[in-house]
């Protein structure tokens, strides 16, 4: 297997582990923060990262408080769970071989069996409601042992996504794939969906036996909750939308706008 487009390569002791993969660039910050989260709580191990330069570009670069965020593609490990997360920015060029090359280090040194691609999908839901989680795969062995979960199967539609892209890769390498597509209230696109978090978080926990401690994640939700009620009270028309989407009501135009401005107000005034 060629190395010239990774670096920290350190050894790790897997057998025939699972692959979980999240985009840093996400609806509801979905995927980053259920990797980041079952990084702090499982102690992985960072072990190996994909170069940037062929695959980004240097154009463009944000700054949060004076440091130049520098786009990364890292593998982790928890080697007593046998389990992998990726976790990565999404390549601008070059993309056929990047996810060929993340698929060289889960294939050929991993030794992976499966890979699963967490992802957030906008949809017209207040935050209150019970989460779909819908899932595409590249393989039937999945179509059984998902619906104990209670996770649904569809066909794609829509522009190709990364995940996507990265499922068909792996079909023509013979590993079996799933992206799981979760519903995200189209208000907390750009903010911490919470809930969304836990009922991924809550799937892999099940089925990789991982021994979770939701507490802080509860408590966030709880947060989160209670200042959108305070908002829903002060506010008589945001409450009458947030009820109808409870109950399944398209909104109006002009009432998603006004609702999204007032949660975004809400949101941004704690970051």
């Amino acid at each position: 297997m060629p190395r010239k487009v990774f670096r920290h390569f350190e050894k790790v002791n897997l057998r025939s582990p699972s692959m979980i993969v999240g985009w840093q660039e996400d609806a509801g910050n979905l995927a980053p923060k259920v990797t980041d989260f079952l990084n702090e709580k499982l102690r992985t191990r960072y072990f190996c990262e994909i170069k940037p330069a062929e695959f980004f570009s240097t154009e463009g670069i944000p700054v949060r408080d004076d440091v130049i965020q520098f786009p990364e593609s890292k593998f982790y490990a928890v080697e007593e769970k046998d389990l992998v997360i990726f976790k990565s920015d999404s390549p601008t060029r070059n993309w056929y071989k990047f996810l060929n090359s993340v698929l060289d280090i889960a294939q050929y040194y991993c030794k992976i069996k499966e890979l699963y691609t967490v992802n957030g999908i906008p949809a017209p839901i207040a935050h209150t409601v019970q989460r779909r989680v819908l899932t595409v795969a590249n393989h039937p062995k999945f179509k059984k042992e998902l619906k104990k979960y209670g996770l649904l199967g569809m066909e794609f539609e829509g522009d190709p996504s990364l995940s996507g892209f990265l499922l068909w890769v792996a079909e023509r390498r013979n590993i079996p794939g799933i992206s799981l597509w979760e519903d995200i209230p189209f208000y907390l696109r750009p903010f911490d969906d919470f809930r969304a978090q836990k009922r991924i978080i809550e799937f892999f926990d099940q089925k990789f036996n991982l021994g979770i401690d939701f507490y802080d994640l509860e408590e966030r939700i709880k947060d989160q909750d209670k200042r959108i009620d305070q908002l829903r009270k002060e506010d008589s028309e945001i409450n009458k939308s947030l009820r109808m989407l409870e109950m399944g009501i398209s909104l109006s135009g002009e009432e998603r706008f006004k609702l999204v401005t007032k949660v975004t107000e809400l949101l941004e005034k704690r970051g």
